[in-house]
């Protein structure tokens, strides 16, 4: 169990580190890369910024993967959502008026 928590650990400071990423920092990297890696300064930098975009993408999902499982486990020992909450104000509000609208004539007589 290990190995998932750390390929998702990996992931996210990969995604903090993607993000961090300036242009200027992904040019100075793409110098060494040409420099070391035999290849073109811009075939680095697009290298780059494909990858880049692949981070971003990837630390993207896992925030959504995140807010569904912590959904999913506020289901699950029953707590309600913001929106519920708010749709059952309205209605006891809509109620309450309802109410006061039935018991108007009693209360003026």
């Amino acid at each position: 169990m290990a190995a998932p928590d750390n390929g998702l650990e990996r992931l996210a400071l990969a995604a903090v580190g993607a993000v961090a990423l300036t242009a200027e920092r992904i040019e100075e990297l793409a110098e060494e890369l040409a420099a070391r890696g035999g290849m073109r300064r811009d075939e680095a930098r697009q290298l780059l910024e494909d990858s880049l975009s692949r981070w971003r993408g990837d630390a993207t999902r896992l925030g959504e993967r995140a807010g569904e499982s912590l959904g999913n486990l506020a289901r699950q020992v029953g707590l309600v959502t913001r929106e519920e909450v708010e749709e059952l104000e309205l209605r006891l509000a809509q109620l309450e008026h309802r109410l006061k609208l039935l018991e108007g004539p009693r209360a003026v007589s």
